[in-house]
């Protein structure tokens, strides 16, 4: 997902050149506006957390670009391309090192698993849209 400070920031042509770039294949793109409900069920797994609050509304102030990647190991390789949730701790080159404006606001979503990679792309994505 490329989040709503790197959408504003029109960036979303150059990371989706980075994500090609590195061999992904994209198998279903929108670009949409999350509620603060559908930002809270998605990151329904932080609810407890402190900043669960402010990642809702965060996530729910502007738009977004959802997507499902493939290639083989792509969620490790993926997460490898974005880089540390710090950007200050990221890797010369990935995403989020030269796209990230902070912590908070990181540029992408990545999936950590393979398991949370098909729930996140059940949320956003119907079987009919996917190629």
């Amino acid at each position: 997902m490329i989040k709503p400070d790197a959408v504003e920031a029109n960036n979303i042509g150059p990371i989706l050149a980075m994500i090609n770039k590195a061999g992904f294949k994209i198998e279903a793109m929108k670009y949409m506006r999350l509620t603060k409900a559908q930002a809270g069920a998605f990151y329904a797994v932080h609810k407890e957390r402190p900043f669960y609050g402010e990642l809702t509304e965060y996530m729910s102030g502007g738009p977004i670009v959802a997507a499902i990647l493939s290639k083989d190991n792509a969620v490790a390789d993926y997460r490898q391309l974005i880089g540390a949730t710090d950007p200050t701790k990221a890797e010369e080159g990935t995403i989020r090192k030269v796209f990230a404006k902070s912590i908070a606001a990181n540029a992408v979503h990545g999936s950590d698993s393979d398991e949370n990679a098909n729930i996140e792309s059940n949320f956003f994505f119907s079987h009919l849209e996917r190629f």
